[in-house]
């Protein structure tokens, strides 16, 4: 039996990072809350599953404020506390910016910056009656330094910078900790259809000369949700890409 066994919301657990992160945490034997738009995996259901905690799906689109908000109400009625919330769905919509639409504009930050507002707004009120929680936002190393086709993500990222900072200031008297991991180039779906050329370009950006990978940030995720004296800070997953002084 785990000591102090946490609840964890992930959103956007079903690939990737968040899958990652998701399992993490699973290892440590606490009870995960795995959210997509598109149905959870049961083999991904049974392979948490074989750790300490309980394994719970609810699929639907944070970007949906009602959906976010029944999320959050849901694992408080299935497990009685929200201990770590990990806001990782986000998606992205590259173009060039006369080229950019509206939509892919709005699309954007609607799933990645508002659905992060959300969850974050209805999940404190519980950490608030609690006088804990830990609350990880994923941004991205573009949000700090910008990248040509990205203007809409880059801007989503920055923007949960600057939320993860206030959100920390309101939130830290209750004890209750919002922290960020910025990630560079992680290996993905998105990083193997890139051809080799534009790989060895990437590398040249990289110090450590490598991609990262999804364990490497789901690492960082559950060091920060164990700090009580860690907030309001960004932690950049990215292999030396952006050192800031």
């Amino acid at each position: 039996m785990v000591e102090n066994k946490q609840t964890v919301i992930v959103t956007g657990s079903s690939r990737g990072i968040g899958k990652a992160i998701a399992y993490a945490f699973a290892q440590e034997g606490h009870n995960i809350v795995l959210n997509g738009r598109k149905p959870i995996s049961e083999e991904q259901v049974q392979e948490l599953s074989q750790f300490d905690g309980e394994v719970m799906t609810c699929i639907g689109d944070i970007s949906d404020p009602d959906f976010a908000q029944q999320l959050i109400k849901d694992t408080k009625k299935q497990f009685g506390s929200i201990d770590v919330l990990v806001n990782n769905a986000g998606i992205t919509r590259d173009n060039l910016l006369l080229r950019m639409s509206e939509e892919e504009f709005d699309q954007t930050l609607d799933i990645n910056l508002k659905g992060t507002f959300y969850t974050t707004k209805a999940a404190s009120r519980y950490m608030l009656k609690q006088k804990s929680g830990s609350i990880i936002n994923l941004a991205s190393v573009v949000g700090q330094i910008g990248n040509a086709g990205q203007a809409n993500y880059a801007a989503s990222k920055a923007g949960i910078i600057g939320f993860t900072k206030s959100v920390a200031r309101e939130l830290a008297p209750r004890g209750i900790t919002v922290n960020a991991i910025a990630p560079g180039f992680v290996e993905s779906d998105m990083t193997d259809v890139l051809n080799d050329k534009v790989k060895e370009t990437i590398m040249t950006q990289i110090p450590l000369s490598r991609l990262g990978q999804p364990e490497e940030v789901a690492e960082a995720a559950v060091f920060l949700s164990k700090q009580k004296y860690i907030t309001g800070q960004v932690l950049n997953i990215d292999g030396g890409m952006v050192m800031n002084g």
